[in-house]
């Protein structure tokens, strides 16, 4: 008579099922059943346990195969372990684990993942990141409330992305592939809470435990100047939604960490802008000829310094007089003359500009210093998150009183908010302005309008 003999069987690695996510989850982890392991595992570890006492009983009918299931497997390096546990918890939250864009778009798509390898490295260099703006983040997040795009955790939407908490971060960041509340970290840099700003993110992942509180949630601004509460963009049951939410969440808030996406980019360009903010393109980008978005980002940067009135339409990507003249009054504001106020942005044109600094067109100052002034414009760095200053309640106060105050909860008060910036939107707005002319932070028109 033959002993039958039990062999652990171990989960496939590319097998999807849910059984074989939980069995390569609790294997990993090793957990008992009654700490939460898979049945079937400790099912395989009561199985071996079988086929030594029957061969002991028995006698040889059985020694192959016990020795066969015995076998001692080559050792498992930290290294190993760390990236099976990775695998084995990601296969099984909410999110449904690392996995390439899906397809065909047009319609939800619910087949497997399109063909092509996901990175696993947990360095994410700046240089390999799509560059986008807090304006397309915020704008990509709002296509999905606009869509009112239903939660799953399996299901993918039209544009490839899962839609489920992660996912919806990823497609907001435009990133390659979807991620999960275990990797969304690989792409952005760690922040303090006062430090964020619309399109960073709330994150907490609860490696012990993905399937318990994981979430992720989108910042659209703070709702008032006491910095409480915030307007949250979040995937989660049961469709996309944008609302205002405790700091940090309404459940674990203490452990949701703030990140900004590394691929950040300043102002309003277009998806496929790639300058930065602070580096300098060079002259070549410049000049009759020059036609690339550089040249949109110096217009709209002048506009934003006071230089509006030089700019008939645009500005855009095409170098024109008006980007000449505008260039030349900004430097002559400075104070420049000659070949350093020639109307063409070198090095020290393009730092003031993207700074903040120096002074802006018609004699007010940047944030290098505000203007002693009481009715003149005290420069643009005045109004930034986290600044805190009268010029912010005067603003404030002369907005409530133009009609444009709707956004304040409580206020005005001397500490620029989120409700500044969307009041000063709409009366940008109701100057017929657009783009990065209404982006909710006032120049020197913005400020001349609003007081006159």
């Amino acid at each position: 008579m033959s002993v039958p003999v039990f062999e652990e069987i171990e989960p496939a690695p590319d097998c999807g099922c849910q059984g074989c996510a939980r069995q390569r989850r609790d294997l990993a982890l090793g957990l008992p059943v009654r700490a939460g392991g898979h049945p079937a595992a400790h099912g395989a570890r009561r199985a071996l346990v079988l086929v030594t006492a029957a061969g002991a009983v028995l006698g040889g009918g059985g020694a192959t195969g016990v020795a066969t299931a015995l076998t001692p497997r080559a050792p498992v390096t930290p290294a190993d372990a760390a990236g099976a546990a990775e695998a084995a918890l990601a296969s099984d939250t909410p999110q449904g684990g690392r996995a390439p864009l899906h397809g065909p778009p047009g319609a939800p798509a619910e087949g497997a993942p399109l063909p092509g390898a996901v990175p696993t490295t947990s360095q994410i260099s700046v240089e390999s990141l799509r560059r986008t703006t807090r304006t397309e983040i915020i704008n990509r997040a709002k296509t999905w409330v606009s869509a009112q795009v239903p939660y799953s955790m399996e299901k993918y939407w039209s544009d490839g992305y899962r839609q489920d908490c992660s996912g919806y971060i990823s497609m907001a960041w435009n990133l390659r592939s979807n991620e999960w509340t275990g990797s969304l970290d690989r792409f952005a840099v760690r922040i303090d809470r006062a430090e964020l700003q619309p399109g960073d993110i709330l994150l907490f992942h609860n490696p012990a435990s993905p399937t318990r509180g994981s979430h992720v949630t989108i910042f659209g601004g703070w709702t008032d100047y006491t910095h409480t509460s915030y307007i949250a963009y979040e995937q989660t049951k049961p469709r996309t939604r944008k609302q205002a939410t405790p700091m940090a969440y309404w459940e674990n808030s203490g452990r949701y960490l703030a990140y900004r996406y590394k691929g950040l980019v300043s102002g309003s360009t277009g998806a496929g802008a790639t300058p930065t903010e602070a580096a300098y393109p060079g002259g070549t980008k410049f000049g009759p000829g020059a036609n690339n978005a550089y040249v949109t980002r110096l217009g709209r940067m002048l506009v934003e310094r006071g230089a509006r009135s030089y700019y008939a339409q645009g500005p855009g990507p095409k170098w024109g007089e008006a980007d000449r003249r505008a260039t030349r009054a900004f430097q002559l504001a400075q104070g420049w003359k000659g070949t350093e106020a020639d109307g063409l942005p070198g090095p020290h044109t393009w730092r003031l500009l993207v700074s903040g600094g120096g002074r802006d067109i018609g004699g007010s100052s940047g944030s290098s210093g505000p203007s002693t002034d009481a009715t003149g414009f005290p420069g643009r760095g005045s109004f930034r998150p986290g600044q805190s200053n009268a010029y912010v309640e005067k603003l404030g106060k002369q907005l409530v009183k133009r009609g444009f105050g709707k956004h304040y909860l409580s206020g005005p008060g001397p500490r620029w908010t989120e409700a500044d910036r969307r009041n000063v939107e709409a009366f940008q707005r109701a100057q017929g302005w657009r783009g990065a002319a209404a982006d909710g932070y006032p120049g020197p028109e913005t400020w001349r309008r609003l007081f006159r």
